[in-house]
């Protein structure tokens, strides 16, 4: 049976997530430790405690929702299940990918922590609050999201953001060009079209500014090679080279997830299980709408689950 660990992206996070780990692993613990240092601030005190306004931040969520994930990871090491000896790939929906690529031992826990703070803070500031915008459109392939979003850019930015899954896509962009998908997607058929309570609009043009920042951050941080391939959000396919895969984090930054096709391409590698580590079960929902026979998924996001998948 080959497997991939997945894991979460923003939406998932929740107070008092990993919470438990932390109390029943002290290498789980650890973590929490090791990003509170790295960012200078009690962020652990913020995910177990906080408000969750101040939490779903996106330079707070981000690198928050890593470090319970790792958490996660470290508890399952504890048991004796690492990803070089349990996964075949590795792969993460938007931020998830920086947990994935710290998973598999391609930057160090400080550095991602680090990096998910300056790509939160980059991605809240390339846009003014209030100038763009993102929404789901739910009942749309995405070539039919792909084809709303160019009739609702009238010349102003409008992009396919997420291919989250055969009925999901997001469309990211100024906000009066995403208003305007909403009524297009609607008269094309989409069962729902909503706007999302996000600060920015990510994974589009508009994002080129944190892009730039990005690939600032990314140039001074050692890439090394993942124990395992990282399968990444822009191309949807395994990558292992080091410097392929800062190039692709900072082309993440503007350019769409494709997780609806990521999820395909590790069913076409021989996936059959999927391992959602971390917060939440929102990617084992896509990944049972996007893999058309039976797939085996797991959620780790507490101590009971890490002893579950121990067996």
């Amino acid at each position: 049976m080959s497997r991939a660990f997945v894991f979460p992206g923003q939406g998932a996070q929740t107070i008092g997530m990993g919470r438990a780990l932390a109390e029943a692993y002290p290498a789980a613990r650890a973590v929490f430790d090791e990003v509170d240092a790295a960012l200078g601030e009690k962020l652990s005190a913020l995910i177990w405690e906080g408000d969750i306004a101040e939490l779903t931040l996106t330079q707070n969520a981000q690198p928050a929702l890593m470090a319970t994930s790792i958490a996660a990871l470290r508890a399952l090491e504890a048991e004796g299940i690492t990803v070089a000896s349990h996964a075949a790939f590795v792969a993460g929906h938007s931020l998830g990918e920086y947990s994935a690529l710290c998973a598999a031992g391609a930057l160090s826990l400080s550095d991602t922590a680090r990096l998910l703070r300056i790509r939160g803070r980059a991605m809240q500031e390339a846009v003014p609050v209030g100038v763009g915008a993102m929404a789901a459109l739910l009942g749309l392939d995405f070539e039919a999201a792909v084809a709303v979003a160019a009739e609702a850019a009238q010349g102003e930015v409008c992009q396919a953001a997420n291919d989250n899954d055969p009925a999901q896509v997001v469309v990211s962009g100024h906000k009066a060009a995403v208003e305007r998908a909403l009524e297009i997607a609607k008269a094309k058929g989409a069962k729902r079209a909503l706007l999302l309570p996000v600060s920015a609009p990510f994974h589009c043009a508009l994002m080129q500014p944190a892009a730039r920042v990005m690939a600032e951050a990314l140039a001074a941080v050692v890439v090394e090679r993942p124990v395992v391939p990282v399968v990444v959000n822009v191309r949807a396919e395994a990558v292992t080279e080091p410097d392929r895969i800062r190039d692709l984090l900072v082309a993440q930054v503007t350019g769409s997830v494709r997780w609806r096709e990521s999820v395909l391409w590790m069913e076409g590698a021989g996936v059959t299980e999927f391992w959602e580590i971390g917060a939440g079960k929102a990617l084992s929902g896509m990944i049972k709408r996007i893999v058309a026979g039976e797939v085996a998924l797991r959620a780790v996001g507490t101590p009971e689950d890490v002893l579950a998948a121990k067996g």
